[in-house]
């Protein structure tokens, strides 16, 4: 009697356990009115979407699908750039790719955008990545999706995470990663590996780990500021040319932290601390990286390419592009090649 007691109560605990482990999404805010800096496509049906990570975090996604759309389809999971929303350059490339035949989403990273999370502005190598991988559960378990079809895109800071997500993640059979950087090189190196020495990393440490303190004893978190309203004529290039994109009515959203506040200050620690792209060379799935020839950036997609193995690996560079020419210039961006890899690699 006491054995049957037992084992009911055991089946009831499981019972309650697992119960608790169903995830219940957080409630999102979500805008329903077309918000984006691009024009709205007659092509695709457009709807809001919610799913959630690992860690907990609701993420919001705009959901692009081909108008006449039937059976099971291949689907993209698109973010970035680094600091931009999905009403930005993701919702751009995702509306193009939807009217190609593919089922898109573009999400807003974790902290970010219209995705849950707190505190705001948090950037993680680990979570950022996580949001691509999260993506791909939502895609495949979608019924008007193809599991064995399913590519992801980043842009900017996030392609660099959509790299690392296809050096984890098998269920990803394509990988295009535009205009990339590698967030953890540069927080940790500087541009151009310039500050790669350990002092000057202890110093940025210590100026970050004083800034955690003041943090905890004000209660709020500091952001480091997007883009300046207006570029300074002494400026690199290639900041008057966020500024030109982020600060302007081109690109400018008021959820995007590259238009605003910036990510929270202290949120480089940990990408001073994780190198992301340490098993590039073990991807076994087709990577497409593509970057412009005048781009400041272009060393990041080059070095990287370099690391990859396996002939359905390309590295594509756009001639006379920057950096921001292919957030958003549709003339330039070569979405005729985007296109075909993913036809190549999604079949």
């Amino acid at each position: 009697m006491l054995a049957a007691v037992s084992a009911a109560g055991c089946c009831e605990r499981q019972t309650q356990e697992s119960q608790n482990d169903k995830f219940m999404e957080e409630k999102l805010n979500l805008t329903q009115e077309w918000d984006k800096v691009f024009p709205q496509s007659d092509k695709v049906s457009h709807s809001k979407v919610t799913f959630h990570n690992r860690y907990g975090v609701t993420l919001a996604a705009d959901l692009y699908v081909p108008e006449n759309a039937s059976g099971k389809l291949p689907a993209i999971a698109m973010s970035g750039p680094y600091g931009a929303v999905k009403e930005q350059v993701s919702g751009l490339y995702a509306q193009t790719l939807a009217e190609r035949g593919f089922l898109t989403i573009a999400f807003d990273p974790s902290f970010t955008g219209e995705s849950g999370g707190e505190p705001r502005g948090v950037s993680s190598p680990d979570i950022n990545t996580e949001d691509f991988c999260a993506a791909v559960d939502y895609l495949a378990t979608r019924p008007d999706v193809d599991p064995e079809r399913i590519g992801i895109l980043g842009v900017c800071g996030f392609g660099g995470f959509a790299v690392n997500a296809a050096a984890m993640d098998t269920r990803i059979k394509a990988t295009v990663a535009v205009t990339m950087y590698d967030m953890t090189r540069v927080s940790a190196k500087g541009y151009f590996d310039a500050d790669d020495n350990a002092d000057a990393r202890h110093e940025m440490k210590k100026r970050l780990n004083a800034q955690r303190t003041e943090d905890y004893r004000k209660g709020t978190y500091a952001h480091a500021g997007g883009n300046p309203e207006k570029a300074p004529e002494d400026a690199p290039q290639f900041i008057k040319d966020y500024v030109d994109f982020y600060k302007t009515e081109r690109g400018y959203h008021a959820r995007s932290l590259g238009s605003n506040e910036g990510f929270n200050t202290t949120a480089v620690l940990s990408m001073i601390n994780m190198p992301i792209l340490a098993y590039a060379d073990e991807i076994r799935s087709a990577v497409l990286l593509v970057h412009g020839e005048k781009a400041h950036s272009r060393y990041f997609s080059e070095e990287t390419f370099r690391e990859l193995k396996g002939d359905n690996k390309e590295l594509l560079i756009v001639p006379g592009a920057v950096h921001t020419d292919l957030y958003d210039h549709t003339d330039v961006i070569p979405f005729d090649r985007i296109e075909a890899f993913y036809r190549e690699y999604l079949k």
